[in-house]
């Protein structure tokens, strides 16, 4: 079998490196920015982008440019983090529920179908009001509220899967459920699951930003892409001040679009009919 190098190969090639490259920039932060990113100099404030400060200051006089590096720190650690809580809640269930079916599959989708009737960002908000905004609190807000999407989608591979005459038989030589489920059903869902799990770091960051604007995220003075776009928020800093929340925008956009990228590439790689050509 061979496997077409298409454009979309191309492209999630540029989103891998764009990704790892973040990450790099975003763990050498200190050797990458002299600046303390919530060091407040009062003498700098709203400085436009300069020699000293390449993106600026802002209204306490921190430089931009540092909380934007280390912000991407806490924006991608959310990303993957609520991915790892979504991926461990919809694997377990929607393999549970899909493989014994009947009352226990009944609860699971009812707990599901609760879940996902409700917008996401009027939960999350109204959690994150009650637990208050702390990051390690964000991560668990995205992830129980989001692993429902996964657990759907393991749940219908599963229930095709476990028909199959291999499963039978594996029943027929005394394997229990655990070793079906593990040695047998688990291997053959890894497609789903890597690029659910793409797109759920997406959604991740895009939720981050979102809570964080809305003052429900990271709790400041700790960066993130998020609450730095909550500057934003003032008209005179959307019209004047551009340095404040467009450097911060583009990151996200550049990320989200990333993912989307490395995640269209694994779904083309990993397809059949592709692997056929």
């Amino acid at each position: 079998m061979r496997f077409k190098y298409s454009k979309k190969n191309i492209l999630a090639t540029i989103g891998l490196t764009i990704i790892v490259l973040l990450i790099v920039i975003s763990i050498l932060a200190p050797y990458i920015t002299k600046y303390n990113p919530n060091a407040n100099d009062l003498y700098n404030m709203y400085s436009p982008p300069s020699k000293e400060h390449i993106l600026g200051t802002d209204e306490v006089g921190r430089d931009v440019f540092s909380r934007l590096v280390y912000g991407g720190r806490v924006s991608l650690l959310v990303g993957f983090s609520a991915m790892l809580v979504q991926l461990i809640l919809g694997i377990i269930l929607g393999m549970v529920s899909g493989y014994f079916g009947g009352f226990i599959d009944k609860i699971i989708m009812m707990v599901v179908d609760i879940i996902m009737c409700f917008p996401f960002f009027v939960v999350a908000i109204t959690i994150a009001a009650i637990v208050g905004p702390s990051i390690w609190n964000l991560i668990c807000i995205i992830g129980f509220l989001s692993w429902p999407g996964i657990a759907r989608i393991i749940r219908a591979e599963i229930l095709s899967l476990k028909k199959n005459d291999y499963i039978m038989a594996a029943k027929a030589m005394g394997l229990n459920d655990g070793e079906i489920i593990i040695n047998h059903l688990m291997p053959n869902v890894i497609s789903p699951i890597i690029v659910a799990a793409t797109l759920a770091i997406a959604e991740a960051i895009l939720s981050e930003a979102a809570l964080s604007f809305l003052g429900m995220g990271v709790r400041p003075p700790m960066p993130s892409w998020g609450n730095i776009l909550s500057a934003a928020k003032n008209v005179t800093t959307l019209q004047r001040q551009w340095w404040l929340w467009i450097p911060a925008g583009v990151m996200v956009i550049i990320v989200v679009v990333s993912i989307n990228f490395v995640g269209d590439g694994i779904r083309d790689y990993l397809d059949p009919i592709n692997k056929r050509k």
